[in-house]
C-alpha cells in the first residue's frame, strides 16, 4: 500500500473513531428512556361483594404505578385485549412538542381491539403526582387507572425531608353495573344515579358497620412504621362524586398538588374532587393502641342512604395493639353549604420559594405582570336534549368528536374536520352540536372563566396545560372560577 493510501486509510479510521466517540458521548448525555409494557384486559372482581367485569392492567386493578424522574423519556407499549377500542390518557402530563401521545379522542386515534400502540413522550420539566386512565366509552368506571409519579432530579432539592416511604392512594365512586350498562343508560338520556360505594385502592370498605357493609368484602390495609413520615399521593379517580378524605386521629400536611409544591399546612380532612391529586406528608405519631380508619366519603349529598357511599381502609402501625373500632371520624357537616369547601380550597397556596423541576423558585416568573391575550367564558347548564339525546353543553356548544382526530387533520391539511369558532362568551338561543375548537394565541396567556349554572358540582380537566386558579366566587346557585392557563415552552 502506498504512503498516500495509508494516510487516507488512517484518516478514515481516525474519522470513524471520532464519530463513534461523539455518538457514544451524545447517547450517554441524552435523557434516559424508561419503558413499560401494559396489557389491558378484563378480569372478574368483586370489590363491593358483587362479581363484575373490571378493566385490569397486567392483570392488576388498579394498574401499576409509573415511576420516573424529571426529563425521562417514557415509552409505554399498550396491548388492547378488550373487545372495544381504547385510549390511555396521561392526566396532567404535559405533552412537550406534540399532542400525538395525549390519549384523547379529539387528538388521537383509538387503539382498536386486539391491537397495540406505543405511547412515547418526555416528562420535560415536570415533577409531582399524577395518574392515567382510559378516556373512551366510560371505561374509567370499570378501572384501567394507575399512578404516575415524576420524581425530582437528584440535584433539585424537595422542600421537605425525604419521606420514609411513598404511598399511592386511589379513591373513587364505584358502580356494580358494568361500564357498558352505565354507558347505555347515559345514551338513553338517564342519570347514572347514586354509586354503589367508594373504593380505596380498588377495594371495598372495611366492615366498620355490620348494617351498611356486608361480610366478606376485601378492604385495603396500609402498614406503616411508628415515628416515621410518609408521602401519601391521593387521587380521586371516580366518575362523578366529590369525596372528603381523612385519616382518624392524624393530620394531613399538604405538600404538593399535580406538579406544584404548596405552602405546607395541616388539614384534618380535605375535599378531593373528581380528577384531583394531592400529596400529603403523614406523620405516624400516634400511640398505636389500635388501627386507624382511612375514610373517603361522598360530599354535597343530603340523603341518609348516601351513608353507604363511603370508602374505608385501615392504617396499621407495625406495633398496633388491635383493630380499629368505634364510629368513623366525622367529615364536614355542611351538606347544604359549599362555603366550607370553597374556603378550604382557597387556603391552598403555591410555595413560590421552592424549586420545581428546575433549580429556581416556582414563582420566579412575574405572574402579576402577565399580559392576558385571550379570555373565554365557559358556561355549563343542566343537560339538554339535542336530537333525541341528553347532551352536556359549554357556552351553548356540545362538542362532537371528529371522525378524523384533530392532530391528524392538521398533519394532512384536511379541511372541514373542525372549526376554530368556539365562542368567547356563551351563545344565546338553541344549543348547537359542533366540533368547535378554542383558537388560542401561541405562547399567549389565556384566562378561562368557568361558570357553573347547574345544580351539581362539576370538574374540568385542562389537559396538557399549566394553569393556576386566580379566584373563584359564589353567587346564589352559581359558581365562578377564573383560571389563567398557558402552554409551557
Amino acid at each position: 500500500m502506498s504512503s498516500s493510501s495509508s494516510s487516507r486509510a488512517f484518516f478514515f479510521f481516525f474519522f470513524f473513531l471520532i464519530n463513534v466517540s461523539l455518538l457514544l458521548t451524545l447517547s450517554s448525555a441524552a435523557d434516559p428512556f424508561v419503558s413499560y409494557e401494559f396489557e389491558v384486559s378484563y378480569i372478574t372482581a368483586s370489590p363491593l361483594g358483587v362479581p363484575q367485569q373490571v378493566i385490569a392492567i397486567n392483570n392488576k386493578f388498579p394498574g401499576p404505578t409509573i415511576n420516573v424522574t424529571t426529563n425521562n423519556n417514557v415509552a409505554v407499549n399498550v396491548r388492547n385485549k378488550l373487545d372495544e377500542s381504547l385510549l390511555i390518557h396521561w392526566s396532567g402530563i404535559q405533552q412537550r412538542r406534540t399532542s400525538w401521545q395525549d390519549g384523547v379522542l379529539g387528538t388521537n386515534c383509538p387503539i382498536p381491539a386486539k391491537w397495540n400502540w406505543t405511547y412515547q413522550f418526555q416528562v420535560k420539566d415536570q415533577i409531582g403526582s399524577f395518574f392515567y386512565f382510559p378516556s373512551l366509552h366510560l371505561q374509567r368506571a370499570a378501572g384501567g387507572f394507575g399512578g404516575f409519579i415524576i420524581n425530582n432530579r437528584p440535584i433539585i432539592p424537595i422542600p421537605f425531608d425525604t419521606p420514609h416511604g411513598d404511598i399511592v392512594v386511589f379513591i373513587g365512586d364505584w358502580y356494580t353495573r358494568n361500564h357498558t350498562d352505565l354507558r347505555k343508560a347515559l345514551d338513553d338520556g338517564k342519570d347514572l344515579g347514586m354509586p354503589d360505594g367508594v373504593l380505596i385502592n380498588g377495594k371495598g370498605p372495611y366492615r366498620y358497620n355490620d348494617t351498611l357493609v356486608p361480610d366478606g368484602i376485601d378492604y385495603e390495609t396500609i402498614e406503616v412504621h411508628p415515628g416515621k413520615t410518609y408521602r401519601l399521593r391521593v387521587h380521586n379517580v371516580g366518575v362523578s362524586t366529590s369525596l372528603n378524605f381523612r385519616i382518624q386521629s392524624h393530620n394531613l400536611l399538604l405538600a404538593e398538588t399535580e406538579g406544584s409544591y404548596t405552602v405546607q399546612q395541616n388539614y384534618t380532612s380535605l375535599d378531593i374532587h373528581v380528577g384531583q391529586s394531592y400529596s400529603f406528608l403523614l406523620s405516624t405519631d400516634q400511640n398505636a393502641s389500635t388501627d386507624y380508619y382511612i375514610v373517603a366519603s361522598a360530599r354535597f349529598v343530603n340523603e341518609s342512604r348516601w351513608q353507604r357511599v363511603t370508602g374505608v381502609a385501615i392504617l396499621r402501625y407495625t406495633n398496633s395493639k388491635g383493630k380499629a373500632r368505634g364510629p368513623l371520624p366525622p367529615g364536614p357537616d355542611d351538606q347544604f353549604d359549599k362555603t366550607y369547601s370553597m374556603n378550604q380550597a382557597r387556603s391552598i397556596r403555591w410555595n413560590v420559594s421552592a424549586s420545581g423541576a428546575r433549580p429556581n423558585p416556582q414563582g420566579s416568573f412575574r405572574y402579576g405582570s402577565i399580559n392576558v391575550t385571550d379570555i373565554y367564558v365557559l358556561k355549563n347548564k343542566p343537560l339538554e336534549k339535542i336530537n333525541g339525546k341528553q347532551r352536556a353543553t359549554l357556552s351553548g356548544n356540545s362538542f362532537v368528536n371528529p371522525s378524523t382526530p384533530i392532530r391528524l387533520a392538521d398533519q394532512y391539511k384536511l379541511k372541514g374536520v373542525y372549526k376554530l369558532d368556539f365562542p368567547t362568551k356563551p351563545l344565546t338561543g338553541s344549543p348547537r352540536t359542533e366540533t368547535s375548537i378554542i383558537n388560542g394565541t401561541y405562547r399567549g396567556f389565556m384566562e378561562v372563566i368557568l361558570q357553573n349554572n347547574d345544580t351539581k358540582m362539576h370538574t374540568y380537566h385542562m389537559s396538557g396545560y399549566a394553569f393556576f386558579v386566580v379566584g373563584y366566587w359564589l353567587i346564589p346557585s352559581l359558581l365562578y372560577c377564573a383560571i389563567p392557563c398557558f402552554r409551557n415552552q
